[in-house]
């Protein structure tokens, strides 16, 4: 009789740790994963055939490369954006504004945006204009820009950009 008298009390002890552990344990792996889940679920598409899908990756690809300014390899991926996505006469364009502003050709500025979007605008003649808005700085009234991007319809490279008016 002396042995369960002093395992009942320690059974009761084990079992309402264990409830609470039970309890404590899901609240806590719900606030580890709460911490690292984005703070809006998202979702992305594209087509490569749609000039200004293109031009939305471009700025969205050119932007995280010369964002990561410590990264080795931002300046050489930047360069080959440019490459793929601009024809021949636009990045002649774009260097000769360069050598004159001393800023990025492709943002009209010296420092890197914090948001993009891109709105098709119209077409005709062969080419479809989109309109690419920067975003500069997050708050109540954010700095805004505007660039107007040509593309060609048929081989989708960039032909002209430049500030919007």
């Amino acid at each position: 009789m002396s042995i369960r008298i002093r395992t009942t009390p320690l059974t009761v002890v084990a079992l309402a740790a264990g409830l609470a552990l039970a309890a404590v344990t899901p609240a806590l792996a719900g606030t580890t994963t709460t911490a690292a889940r984005p703070a809006a679920a998202s979702s992305a598409q594209g087509d490569p055939r749609n000039v200004t899908q293109r031009v939305t990756d471009f700025y969205g690809a050119y932007i995280d490369a010369v964002w990561d300014t410590e990264d080795p390899a931002a300046g050489a991926d930047a360069k080959a954006l440019r490459s793929f996505y601009l024809s021949a006469p636009a990045r002649k364009k774009v260097t000769a504004w360069e050598k004159k502003n001393h800023a990025d050709g492709i943002l009209f500025a010296q420092n890197v945006p914090v948001k993009w979007k891109v709105a098709y605008t119209g077409s005709g003649m062969g080419h479809a204009t989109s309109r690419v808005t920067l975003t500069w700085s997050d708050g109540k009234h954010p700095q805004v820009t505007r660039i107007d991007v040509q593309s060609d319809l048929t081989t989708r490279k960039i032909t002209d950009l430049k500030p919007a008016k």
